[in-house]
């Protein structure tokens, strides 16, 4: 049953009004999710750092193993945080979702900055690192969808482009990530990074949380929220009543997206166990490949806006395939600095910023507003559950029990092949 009712606050801002915040607006929803995305893979840059303090098996690939589900940990309570905070921000706004989101990562932050280890308190470390990662998995998994509705529900003709700056800002999040964890391991030592080098990020992370709550707390709520007629009692019922064949594909061709983009944010702990090369080669060639995450998907969300989002996102998918083989057949065949560098370059334009940046687009035109962030959580928290976080942990069990360095490249090409039909499915519900 529907309810006529309007969303509680204050009244929508006259146009000119709207105009002069936008900036702002889009600007503190961006800063969020570079926070988001900040202390999320910065626990990816410190995975072999925290196994040997957190999980002493004796060891070493069993630890990092063990590590990596701590990473992937926060991708199970993810589809929780997208339903919750989905519906929270279809019947309560996008702004007061994007504040509560933002919370609770500063939380999940906080415990892992400051967590003791397993020296000092045993099974109680392992314990409580993962508490801090469910909190920030549970952020996250409602944090893209809020932003992502906030962002593309600013201009219709131009969702693409607005909806690719949170790829941008997750992009800086790379190349910060990747630059903190190249400072801290080249110029500390071993010892250092072990005693509380590794903290340091994180404590990082803790103090430009407070900064990014208070932002959103003062952006205004988008016109299309504002001017709906009704207010959906149940947006998750009519996200999975009515859409179900819709999230499904929306899951499968974010599934790609979000595969690509963890195995470059993986490749240098890739590099440096399996291929021999250098933490600080590999540290530097993840900033390159953050830079370019951070200017190129801007450039994917203006030409999706023009050509078709479809289209454009069809064109890159089919071009990666291609490509996919030879780059990891180089790689492994010719470790170095200067192969990462153009495997991650690669990845990170096609993939990345052709390819991913204009998805946030495709999910919201899938999708009314009413359940809108409901239905796009729903479609990119079972991507990156199935897809993205476990993509590490899935790359190391492949390269154990194959024994195949190459079955990284075999696995993208298959969930590739499931994007594109997909793709040719949506055609007809998305510019």
């Amino acid at each position: 049953m529907k309810n006529t009712s309007t969303t509680p606050g204050a009244a929508p801002a006259s146009p000119g009004i709207r105009n002069k915040n936008r900036t702002r607006d889009v600007l503190a929803a961006n800063f969020g999710t570079f926070f988001e995305w900040f202390d999320l893979l910065v626990y990816a840059m410190f995975a072999i750092t925290v196994a040997k303090l957190f999980f002493p098996t004796g060891d070493e690939q069993t630890a990092l193993l063990l590590s990596l589900l701590t990473f992937g940990s926060s991708f199970v309570v993810r589809p929780i945080g997208a339903i919750v905070l989905g519906v929270v921000a279809d019947k309560h706004g996008r702004r007061f979702t994007l504040s509560l989101a933002s919370f609770l990562m500063l939380c999940g932050t906080a415990i892992i900055a400051f967590v003791p280890t397993y020296e000092s308190i045993g099974v109680l470390a392992p314990a409580i690192l993962v508490l801090g990662r469910m909190l920030q998995g549970f952020s996250a998994g409602g944090e893209f969808a809020a932003a992502n509705s906030f962002l593309t529900e600013q201009d219709p003709k131009r969702r693409a482009f607005f909806g690719s700056m949170q790829f941008s800002a997750s992009g800086l999040a790379v190349l910060m990530a990747s630059l903190f964890a190249y400072c801290i391991n080249h110029f500390l030592t071993p010892e250092q990074v072990g005693s509380w080098g590794w903290r340091v990020p994180f404590i990082f992370g803790c103090l430009i949380g407070p900064v990014g709550l208070y932002i959103r707390n003062k952006v205004s709520e988008t016109s299309e929220f504002e001017s709906r007629k009704e207010v959906q009692q149940s947006p998750l019922s009519e996200a999975v009543r009515f859409y179900k064949a819709k999230i499904i594909a929306g899951a499968v061709i974010a599934g790609i997206g979000g595969l690509a983009s963890f195995m470059n944010i993986y490749m240098p702990t890739f590099a440096i166990n399996n291929l021999g090369v250098s933490k600080d080669a590999a540290f530097v060639s993840s900033m390159i490949s953050g830079l370019l995450c951070f200017v190129f998907p801007l450039l994917g969300g203006m030409a999706a806006d023009r050509f078709g989002t479809v289209k454009m996102m069809k064109y890159s998918l089919v071009f990666g395939m291609i490509l996919i083989l030879p780059l990891f057949y180089m790689l492994t065949l010719l470790p170095s600095f200067i192969t990462l560098v153009i495997f991650q370059t690669t990845l990170s334009i096609v993939f990345y910023s052709f390819y991913y940046s204009p998805v946030g687009s495709l999910l919201s035109q899938l999708f009314p507003t009413s359940c809108r962030t409901t239905g796009s959580s729903l479609s990119y928290v079972i991507s990156m559950t199935l897809f993205g976080g476990m993509t590490p942990v899935v790359v190391g069990l492949l390269v154990k029990h194959t024994g195949s360095i190459m079955s990284p490249a075999y696995y993208l090409i298959v969930i590739s092949a499931l994007a594109l039909i997909a793709l040719f499915a949506s055609k007809n519900n998305v510019r």
